[in-house]
């Protein structure tokens, strides 16, 4: 499953993101700054360590575990969390702990497409990613 999500992907849709981000806390203007962004996310595998890259004109955030192992995440909007991400199905599931309270963020393919569900309480954003061609790679 993991080797399916493997590469690079852009997102080309996003629901509900500005509630999810509202009730993380998240300021009005870094809300504002994150609905504006298209991010792009690379994952790669190496050995058992998996890597999930964020990249957008606004913040760039890195994660690196290994399925099933506890770790400590600095998030985009700087908090230090406790995260775990296991393998659910056909889905990667990372779920994020911090002060009370829990996030879930679920990465699946969907006909072809990368769809990223992110629910805290009862608000749930829906992102969806298009895998980006590995020859679209442009040089200067």
């Amino acid at each position: 499953m993991v080797d399916q999500l493997q590469g690079t992907w852009k997102s080309i849709s996003c629901e509900n993101f500005e509630e999810y981000m509202k009730e993380l806390g998240i300021g009005r203007v870094s809300r504002k700054l994150g609905c504006l962004a298209k991010p792009t996310v690379t994952i790669n595998t190496k050995e058992d360590v998996i890597t999930i890259k964020t990249k957008s004109i606004f913040k760039n955030n890195e994660i690196s575990f290994k399925l099933g192992e506890e770790f400590e995440e600095t998030t985009p909007a700087g908090r230090k969390i406790k995260s775990l991400v296991t393998l659910d199905n056909d889905s990667l599931v990372q779920v994020k702990d911090w002060e009370g309270k829990e996030t879930t963020i679920t990465r699946r393919l969907v006909d072809g497409k990368m769809v990223v569900e992110s629910a805290v309480n009862n608000v749930t954003c829906t992102r969806t990613y298009e895998r980006v061609p590995t020859n679209s790679v442009t040089n200067s």
